[in-house]
């Protein structure tokens, strides 16, 4: 059975799924693992403290696989300091980069006249019209369900990606409650030319850098156990619900401004619980669709499976 999309064709992948950029989990095991199985993996660029690291991992990947991958730039939340990062991206001739995050055009424009395909995250129309006019290849359009940062508008991946697809002419990309072959298939009913996916890649093997604690509490978790912080920054994110996010949300509500939240919010506390497993001292980013995580495949059981679940779908309705 084919599975060949505009995606599938602009990244010369074998399937149209993506992980997504996951900040400080990331990296060539897990990267490397995605695009061996057919999808297209990618490392998270601005969680490596140096350019020269970041070429170390790309190395690294090409050590393991001969497949296409990406590099992901989340430039909204690390501010400037990209620009060397993208530099080895480019002296690397890396396939592909993924923009999540801030002003995509210094990005989009530094990568002019390279082969590197662009792909920017958005979360509202007007953003994925913004980014085709500046000279992205492809939009990936998260809804509210998902893991990490979203939208502000609270708009589901249902009702926000057959609006992008009528209002752009590049190859859109669902990300947000996707986690198995139905959703996937869903995306595709949707107009969506492929997927992207990140909190159910965390819950698999190759993703080594997760603590236990954090891919056991996708398991347990309840589509019920996520809730929103940083809304009053203007800047919301999913995370599981858990005793330190539950203070951010204290303080929110008490002293909704940066300095009052900075020390509970930054990548140290992010770090103490998807590294260290301390729920007490750190959050970690989850999707609504961890309800409907139940194991701890590999990469590659994983994708296999979801091929089998949407090839049962495409049968039964005829295609």
């Amino acid at each position: 059975m084919e599975w060949n999309t505009k995606v599938t064709e602009l990244l010369n992948i074998k399937y149209p799924i993506i992980q997504g950029g996951l900040a400080y989990l990331a990296y060539s095991d897990l990267a490397s693992a995605v695009s061996n199985a057919g999808g297209l993996g990618q490392i998270t660029a601005m969680t490596l403290k140096t350019p020269e690291l970041l070429r170390t991992e790309i190395k690294k990947v090409r050590d393991k696989t001969d497949k296409p991958f990406g590099v992901n730039f989340a430039i909204g939340l690390y501010g400037k300091g990209y620009e060397e990062m993208l530099d080895v991206v480019i002296e690397e001739n890396v396939p592909v980069v993924s923009i999540t995050g801030g002003n995509p055009a210094p990005v989009i424009d530094r990568l002019k006249g390279t082969n590197i395909k662009k792909l920017v995250l958005v979360a509202a129309k007007r953003q994925a019209q913004k980014a085709e006019s500046l000279g992205a290849d492809a939009v990936m359009v998260v809804g509210q369900e998902g893991g990490g940062h979203i939208g502000k508008d609270d708009v589901g991946t249902m009702v926000l990606v057959p609006q992008v697809v009528d209002s752009v002419s590049i190859p859109v990309i669902a990300s947000g409650g996707i986690g198995d072959g139905r959703g996937w298939m869903a995306a595709h009913a949707l107009g969506a030319d492929g997927i992207e996916m990140g909190t159910r890649f965390i819950a698999t093997k190759e993703c080594v850098h997760a603590s236990e604690a954090y891919k056991n509490a996708l398991i347990n978790s309840t589509e019920l156990d996520t809730t929103v912080i940083k809304r009053s920054l203007g800047t919301p994110g999913r995370v599981l619900r858990n005793e330190f996010a539950e203070k951010i949300l204290e303080i929110e509500e008490i002293s909704p401004n940066y300095d009052a939240l900075k020390d509970y919010i930054s990548g140290t506390a992010n770090k103490k619980y998807i590294y260290d497993g301390d729920e007490t001292s750190g959050y970690g980013w989850a999707g609504q669709v961890t309800g409907m995580i139940n194991d701890i495949p590999s990469v590659e059981e994983l994708i296999n499976r979801m091929v089998a679940e949407a090839k049962e779908i495409r049968i039964k309705w005829g295609q």
